[in-house]
């Protein structure tokens, strides 16, 4: 652990760099390109780097409120998949170790391979007041943090799916699977676990909590089930009419797509919802890892955590700590890795193959 002596130099040097980034020049401007954001003066000599899973188009709003209460600092923020962030991580400690390169801070929303990023000691430790007064549940080690939490949902399509026929169980997604007249037959999505990093996890912990886990994978595959690559995949096939049903999406990205209009409703499952953080590292390999934890702790502050409600729709994490009836959120921690195991990985793996994509 840390020193006392430490832990107070740490935070004067952050006191300091707030003060220094918040006394200069003002000028700056946004540069927008598929899949990621520039914010902040082009010559600056304070760059910070942000790879995250999080939307541009929904994490704007917070990257934009940053950059103003900081306006001498460049943001250059990248969207990538949850499995490329880790992926990404891995294979520059691989090639370069020790080496500074890369991000100052990876936000995901795959928080087991986050955890692993730090249980394989991939990240750095990070102290401050705002990281002090999270929940144990969302602080492991003070090196990976839950900056908001997401519950995982069901969507359907309204124009296309009854109300009264809508499931609000597992188990009566099941019956409503293997009706007699087929509703969901050719129109139903679910993530591809085989490359997405939050799909796997939503699944294995479906696996851990759900005795009829196996049963509905199987129903998915009678049923012709879509696989789609990430909630906003799954989301665009329901707004086009292509998919009736999707199972474990995002609530926050789904809120987003309603507030513009999308004829879609959400299913909060009543057997069981689980809540999963968006979680943040500063990596090992950090180049600048003053700028990541200046930026991690105002989203855990309690101006970025508002903003973080108001503009993604993710929840605080105060409001997390007792959460309502049927919830389950995943803790930050090594109970997380359990799925990761490489033989216990393939062996769910064969088994989904086997339920999602049985012999035509």
């Amino acid at each position: 652990m840390r020193s006392a002596l430490s832990f107070l130099r740490g935070l004067a040097a952050s006191a300091a760099l707030a003060v220094a980034v918040a006394l200069a020049p003002t000028a700056h401007a946004a540069e927008v390109s598929d899949g990621g954001l520039v914010l902040g003066p082009a010559d600056s000599s304070d760059v910070l780097v942000v790879h995250a899973s999080n939307s541009v188009e929904v994490f704007r709003g917070v990257l934009e409120e940053f950059s103003r209460l900081n306006p001498s600092v460049r943001l250059e923020y990248t969207e990538l998949s949850t499995q490329d962030l880790y992926n990404d991580a891995v294979d520059r400690a691989a090639k370069a170790p020790g080496v500074p390169s890369g991000p100052d801070l990876v936000i995901s929303s795959a928080m087991d391979l986050q955890t692993k990023l730090v249980n394989d000691g991939y990240a750095r430790p990070h102290v401050s007041p705002q990281t002090r007064s999270l929940p144990g549940w969302a602080n492991w080690r003070d090196e990976v943090f839950s900056i908001g939490t997401d519950p995982i949902v069901m969507v359907y399509d309204t124009r296309r799916l009854d109300a009264a026929r809508t499931p609000h169980t597992r188990r009566e997604l099941l019956s409503l699977l293997q009706a007699p007249d087929q509703p969901l037959a050719g129109r139903i999505s679910t993530y591809d676990v085989q490359g997405s990093g939050i799909g796997y996890l939503a699944a294995t912990q479906d696996t851990r909590l759900d005795s009829m886990a196996g049963a509905l994978l199987a129903a998915f595959g009678r049923n012709g089930v879509t696989l789609h690559a990430s909630t906003e995949h799954a989301l665009d096939k329901l707004e086009s009419g292509d998919v009736t049903l999707a199972y474990n999406l995002l609530e926050s990205y789904t809120r987003h797509r309603i507030d513009q209009g999308a004829p879609l409703a959400i299913i909060y499952p009543q057997d069981y919802t689980l809540m999963l953080s968006r979680s943040a590292i500063i990596p090992r390999q950090a180049p600048r890892g003053d700028l990541g934890a200046l930026f991690l702790d105002y989203l855990l502050s309690a101006r970025g955590q508002e903003t973080l409600a108001r503009v993604s729709g993710m929840r605080p994490v105060s409001a997390s700590v007792v959460p309502a009836a049927g919830v389950r959120p995943m803790a930050l921690g090594v109970g997380l890795l359990v799925y990761l195991d490489p033989l216990k990985k393939r062996h769910f793996l064969d088994l989904w193959r086997a339920a999602i994509l049985p012999p035509r």
